[in-house]
């Protein structure tokens, strides 16, 4: 292996070439194939860390492919292509929450009230990380993951939101705490908070 070469790009990251992008503009059956394959595991593992249902996440690919074969023709490059696939799933990821009823109060006092209990954590969640994470209210954890695993800053979540950055700062405080207090009923399990971003 060349160690000079850069490293692949995996998920969002990877990028489509400009001849693929323009055939896909034009309606492409086989350009739409090749973003499907690129971007449909990245648009699933987003779907599924923040709806934690195979079925639901399943839905969100299918709903999102469907989308960009109209949407890929407004695509202007201002941002990489994946980051723009991403705000799709994204969204359609938060309509589909709200569409269910599921993503909770503006109110973090009142998002965290209604949560589930620190109450009995089951040996296995403790290390199923998505376990836990569904323990969490929707919106927190949409949030965290957003923040936490796809990189958003608080500035984005802020304008996502249509909230200031303290309030995704808050939600996302209380979530870590949350997760940690969820742990700590295993003495020797502890949850490290992730990198802070800005």
């Amino acid at each position: 292996m060349n160690m000079n070469s850069p490293e692949p790009r995996s998920g969002f990251a990877q990028e489509i070439d400009a001849v693929t992008l323009a055939r896909a503009r034009r309606g492409d059956v086989s350009a739409h194939a090749v973003i499907y394959k690129t971007f449909a595991r990245p648009c699933y593992t987003l779907a599924m860390r923040v709806l934690g249902s195979p079925a639901a996440a399943e839905d969100i690919v299918q709903d999102v492919f469907l989308k960009l074969m109209d949407a890929v023709r407004q695509y202007r490059g201002d941002a990489p292509f994946g980051a723009w696939l991403k705000r799709m799933t994204v969204n359609a990821a938060i309509d589909q929450l709200r569409s269910q009823r599921h993503i909770g109060p503006d109110d973090p006092e009142r998002l965290f009230a209604n949560a589930a209990e620190t109450g009995a954590v089951l040996a296995a969640d403790v290390h199923d990380v998505m376990a836990l994470l569904q323990r969490l209210p929707p919106r927190a954890r949409l949030i965290l993951v957003l923040h936490e695993l796809e990189g958003y800053t608080h500035k984005e979540l802020a304008e996502l939101f249509g909230q200031t950055e303290s309030y995704s700062k808050s939600i996302l405080s209380r979530s870590l705490k949350r997760l940690q207090e969820w742990l700590n009923t295993k003495p020797d399990v502890e949850l490290q908070a992730w990198p802070s971003r800005s």
